[in-house]
């Protein structure tokens, strides 16, 4: 997977491009791209979302 802090909407493959957390699609060049992070037992964890709407959604 790519660098979590790249600007994933330029020039990603989409078999290298993160899931949506919400519908599973992946996210390859998409400036609708939404990432949320947090730590959780000591370490980052990130839930990526193909737009605000798949955001939104998530629990």
């Amino acid at each position: 997977m790519v660098d979590p802090t790249s600007d994933h909407h330029e020039d990603i493959d989409e078999d290298e491009a993160p899931e949506c957390a919400t519908c599973g699609d992946a996210i390859a060049n998409e400036v609708t791209h939404r990432v949320i992070t947090w730590i959780e037992d000591g370490s980052v964890e990130t839930a990526h979302f193909c737009n605000e709407g798949c955001r939104t959604e998530w629990q």
